[in-house]
């Protein structure tokens, strides 16, 4: 007969995922892991196998939450550009707020220090991106549509760089203290869409 696990495994993620998301994968040790989860070592390999497939599915968990406030902040009816200008304004005021700057993103942080080497990590950090793209330019594509946005305008291009602005952001966000620096860069980019 099959023990019966004495621990949440959806908890237990959810504690690995923060502790990752604060310290990053090359500073977290399984002794972390098995200190911050408080389960053993045998109970943490037979639930989540290794550290690096604990780490993807944290990052899996991390995304799809994110993602999906994207889309809904993204998909509301009627005018799509307050919408994204709403969304770019978040990710400035998060990435200068003092107690978030300090983690940053997940995402982003999973880019710069494991996408160089890691193709499993690449993989979903390019797979999160290409969705935040898709829903940027579907609502700029909208936006376009219902007259919002100037006919001139090349939607997917703008996502891109919306994309790529908000991924400096919490670059930026995470080292500087000064939170005039995403801020004006946010105004800047959002003024393109005028």
């Amino acid at each position: 007969m099959a023990r019966t696990k004495e621990f949440d495994p959806d908890a237990a993620l959810q504690a690995a995922l923060e502790l990752f998301w604060r310290r990053g994968y090359e500073a977290t040790s399984m002794a972390d892991l098995v200190d911050r989860l408080g389960i053993g070592r045998a109970s943490l390999y037979a639930t989540f196998g290794s550290k690096h497939e604990l780490y993807l599915k944290a990052l899996d968990r991390y995304e799809r939450s994110g993602l999906t406030r994207i889309v809904r902040e993204l998909s509301q009816p009627g005018p799509a550009l307050p919408a994204v200008r709403a969304l770019l304004r978040r990710y400035a005021a998060e990435a200068s707020h003092d107690e978030l700057r300090q983690s940053g993103c997940l995402i982003t942080n999973t880019a710069s220090e494991l996408a160089p080497h890691d193709p499993a990590a690449t993989r979903q950090v390019e797979r999160n991106w290409d969705h935040v793209e898709t829903a940027l330019h579907s609502a700029l594509t909208r936006a376009q549509a219902q007259d919002e946005l100037p006919a001139d305008r090349d939607p997917l291009a703008l996502a891109r760089m919306l994309l790529v602005l908000m991924q400096g952001l919490r670059v930026v966000g995470k080292a500087s203290a000064d939170p005039a620096r995403v801020r004006d860069a946010t105004e800047q980019a959002l003024a393109l869409l005028d």
